[in-house]
């Protein structure tokens, strides 16, 4: 884990060892003061020696200047190197995610990755600036305070012996109770992001079932457990102030007994003992500063755990050595291809359940049904490059499991899918993807003007390949009446938009891609039939080349594709074009009944299904 996040150091290297060596050289001149204003106390005030007050006071001086120069340089440096390591863990986290497959992006909650970028990433960049100061100022100020007060008096040092001894053993207690606490707090972080994200982004249903004061009773619910775990460990962790004024209380009280003795017989002088006086406060508070880095540590420990899972999640889909950079045509086969999702467990810091199948008894076939069932069972088709393919099945028939197979967002279990005639896996994965644009059942478009969203399929476009894409989406019609046009600025997730509009938006923002490949997952659902109609004329006149997969609900959408594909429990059920599934399948014929005598969809046939 260390060196992990020692690794996004970098190029802040230098501040981060700059940093100590001036904490070192201010440590140095705070143990020196002490010392120097015993000197000024016994040679040049108890004597009246004003040449001597002039000394030691010059050299106060002089060692406060450079105390005062060092701070501010290690200061200066430690913002620099602990800002630079953080801003490096979060690129470092979101480069990771960035090439994360579908099943690496499952074992993490959305809430749960935002909690890490920011939270424990703050954490983290607290703990590396303590770590580069206090780590370095607590253990020198300690073991110089001590190497100077022995020098004094081994006798009076010892009462900081005991009282060290003593001491520690009181912070050690304190820390192994809040370390505790600590580690809880941020799966309470993950429900209070979760609360919020799924809030904010849902905020119209919210509004139109007029459920906020339920909304506000569980982000409160989130919110105090988070308050109830800092509570506990603040309590906590607060004991160190009361252990450590009795600590100090009790070297005063038992230095100024011991001193006085001293004194009386002429083994101390006043400029010693109020030396030593300094030095206990020193020592002291050195010992309340290790123990808040302690529990600060044990915090940021919680957090560098948290975020090392991310920077060191693999992504379980990769390109092959020696990919093929080349996609030959939009030729698909599926040859006997079974489909399941990977098992997942999510990042929670605890230990998953143990099952039946879990034991080294459970049989090797026992374990294969318990991780997943197939989602596709058995497919075998082979789509010719051009062809419109149609795709329709019930809710859980796997039709984007089915699609989403051609790009490589998931793996085969059995089988192998081949694009141009070739195992998708033998792809680069930006190669086969560039060749495959897919327009998801969720339509997403990010801030920012229409052409910044268009221009993510090429983001060397010109406005004329913008408009000409917009026309065959039948997007050009809307935009065109918006006053800004193309420059119109899109809200975060398309919000000052219609569904249909969107929905054309992403339509057109796939076909700027210029694929080998198109698939349409569901993605005109929200158009109407006049326009969807027009769409698919575009894409037979303009597109041809492409091979096109149209999942629908509506028949009307699909049936004049070459061939239509009829999914059902993840199998395929037929396989033809229209009319001649509307004679030979029973389940198509049926549907095609209900909604053009009822208007129905697919879900909607009488329960055959």
């Amino acid at each position: 884990m260390i060196k992990t996040l020692a690794a996004q150091v970098k190029q802040y290297k230098l501040p981060s060892l700059l940093t100590p060596f001036f904490m070192a050289l201010e440590v140095v001149v705070d143990i020196l003061l002490p010392r120097t204003m015993g000197l000024l106390i016994d040679k040049g005030i108890q004597t009246g020696s004003m040449a001597d007050i002039f000394l030691y006071g010059g050299y106060m001086l002089l060692l406060a200047f450079f105390g005062l120069v060092f701070g501010v340089l290690a200061g200066k440096y430690a913002a620099r190197a602990s800002s630079g390591f953080a801003c490096n863990v979060r690129d470092a986290m979101y480069t990771n995610i960035q090439k994360f497959s579908f099943s690496n992006i499952d074992k993490f909650s959305t809430a749960g990755l935002i909690t890490r970028l920011t939270t424990d990433v703050t954490n983290l960049q607290n703990a590396f600036q303590m770590i580069i100061r206090m780590c370095f100022r607590a253990p020198l100020t300690l073991i110089f305070s001590l190497v100077m007060a022995f020098s004094i008096s081994t006798r009076l040092s010892m009462v900081f012996v005991v009282a060290l001894a003593i001491l520690v053993i009181f912070l050690g207690l304190i820390i192994s109770r809040a370390m505790k606490y600590f580690n809880e707090v941020f799966e309470k972080y993950d429900d209070l992001n979760a609360s919020i994200q799924e809030n904010v982004s849902a905020i119209r249903v919210v509004k139109a079932f007029v459920r906020e004061d339920y909304e506000n009773e569980k982000f409160k619910n989130a919110a105090g457990g988070i308050y109830k775990m800092f509570v506990k460990a603040e309590s906590v962790v607060a004991n160190n102030g009361p252990v450590m004024m009795l600590a100090v209380y009790s070297c005063m009280l038992s230095l100024s007994w011991l001193a006085a003795q001293m004194i009386t017989a002429g083994t101390l002088t006043t400029g010693e003992l109020t030396t030593l006086f300094s030095y206990v406060m020193s020592i002291l508070m050195s010992l309340m500063m290790l123990s808040m880095i302690f529990v600060m540590l044990t915090l940021a420990a919680a957090s560098a755990r948290r975020v090392v899972e991310v920077l060191n999640e693999q992504p379980d889909l990769v390109s092959p050595e020696n990919a093929l950079m080349n996609v030959a045509n939009g030729g698909v086969d599926f040859e006997h291809v079974f489909f399941s999702y990977p098992a997942t467990i999510k990042h929670t810091g605890k230990k998953p359940r143990k099952n039946k199948s879990d034991t080294p008894e459970a049989s090797g076939a026992e374990q294969e049904r318990s991780s997943a069932e197939f989602v596709l069972n058995d497919i075998d088709l082979h789509i010719h490059p051009g062809e419109t393919i149609g795709i329709i099945g019930g809710t859980g028939s796997a039709k984007s499991s089915l699609v989403n197979l051609i790009s490589r967002l998931y793996d085969v279990s059995k089988g192998c899918v081949r694009v141009g005639g070739r195992d998708v896996r033998e792809y680069d994965l930006d190669t086969l993807r560039n060749e495959v644009a897919v327009v998801l059942q969720k339509n997403v478009l990010f801030s920012g003007t229409i052409l910044e969203n268009l221009r993510w399929g090429d983001k060397d476009a010109t406005l004329e390949d913008c408009v000409r894409v917009c026309k065959l989406a039948c997007a050009d019609e809307f935009i065109e009446q918006f006053p800004d046009k193309y420059e119109t600025y899109i809200e975060q997730g398309g919000t000052n938009v219609s569904g249909g509009q969107k929905q054309r938006l992403c339509i057109a923002r796939a076909l700027l891609k210029k694929p080998k490949i198109l698939v349409l997952d569901d993605s005109t659902s929200a158009v109407d039939t006049a326009t969807d109609a027009r769409i698919r004329q575009a894409f037979r006149e303009e597109i041809p080349n492409t091979t096109k997969f149209i999942i629908a609900q509506r028949i009307s959408s699909i049936q004049d594709a070459d061939r239509i594909i009829v999914l059902e429990d993840g199998g395929i059920d037929g396989f033809d074009t229209h009319e001649n599934l509307l004679k030979n399948n029973a389940i198509y014929r049926e549907v095609y009944e209900s909604q053009t005598k009822g208007g129905g969809d697919f879900d909607q046939k009488g329960g055959t299904l």
